[in-house]
Order: C-alpha cells, then sequence, then structure tokens
C-alpha cells in the first residue's frame, strides 16, 4: 500500500469520527447575547447590559468585567433599601447551569466608572468579561442612546 492511499484511508477515517463526534460536541460554555450600553459622557459612568447563557452541564461565575475605556469596571447589583434604589459592587455573579442570567437597568448590570471618553450611540465598546469556568470571553457593547431601555430594535428583526 502506497503512502497516499495509507493517508487517504486514514483522512477518511477521521472523517467517519468527525461525524460520530461533532464539533457542536464540544464543551459548551458561556454565551454572550445581545451585549449593549447607554451612551455616557466622558469622565463620567456607563452601564452594560447582556444576557449570559451558559449551555454547560456546571455552574460558572462572572469574576470581573473590564473595558480599556473606564478606569474601573465592576460588577453590580441593585438592591432596594427602604425606598431607595441602590447599586452595589459584588464580587461575582452566579450563572447556573443549563439557564441564563441577564444583566438589564435596574438590575444586575456592569458599572463602568471614569470614561476616558464618550460612549455615543452608535458605536461600540470592548468589554472582557472573565468566568470562573469558562475563562475569558471578549464581546462588542452595541451603544444604545442616553435613555435606551433594551437594545436596538434591529437587533431582534432581520430586515
Amino acid at each position: 500500500m502506497t503512502f497516499h492511499r495509507r493517508a487517504l484511508m486514514g483522512l477518511s477515517a477521521l472523517g467517519a469520527l468527525a461525524l460520530i463526534h461533532p464539533l457542536s460536541a464540544q464543551q459548551p460554555g458561556v454565551s454572550v447575547e445581545q451585549p449593549w450600553a447607554r451612551a455616557a459622557l466622558q469622565g463620567g459612568n456607563g452601564g452594560a447590559f447582556l444576557t449570559l447563557r451558559n449551555a454547560g452541564p456546571a455552574a460558572d461565575r462572572l469574576v470581573s468585567a473590564s473595558t480599556p475605556l473606564a478606569r474601573v469596571t465592576e460588577i453590580h447589583e441593585t438592591v432596594r433599601e427602604g425606598e431607595v434604589m441602590r447599586m452595589r459592587p459584588v464580587s461575582a455573579l452566579d450563572v447556573p447551569a443549563g439557564g441564563s442570567v441577564t444583566l438589564r437597568p435596574g438590575g444586575a448590570h456592569v458599572m463602568m466608572v471614569g470614561l476616558s471618553q464618550p460612549l455615543r450611540a452608535g458605536t461600540t465598546v470592548p468589554l472582557t468579561l472573565t468566568f470562573e469556568r469558562a475563562g475569558v470571553v471578549e464581546v462588542q457593547l452595541a451603544v444604545q442612546g442616553a435613555g435606551a431601555s433594551g437594545p436596538a430594535a434591529a437587533a431582534h428583526h432581520a430586515h
């Protein structure tokens, strides 16, 4: 048997294995859906919002976030203290196995403190999320208007 014929047979066997174990069967992890932020002024603070979906069999935790456009980036939760809603930093955010967590205005979110430049509607902002199990996930936040309550409608509908 010639080398080329053996190589072809080996490649055929690998192809058959790929059918048995497709790439989609790799260990699932955390995915990020609809990342967005509100417009904000230079020197001010901005909020980042998104949905974290964990397709894996084990819970994970968002342990940090960062962007080169902020002096400090923190994971925040919003809590009611009497009649007042307050934001406070948390050390991590749990993402349940087979579940999701949505970071939204008035709830959990990523706070970008001390922006080095304005966040302008129609632009994007890089955000790095670090998970206990899934590791580092890079996303681009789509900047919406200052009063936006969710991601742009265009992100939901194909035209």
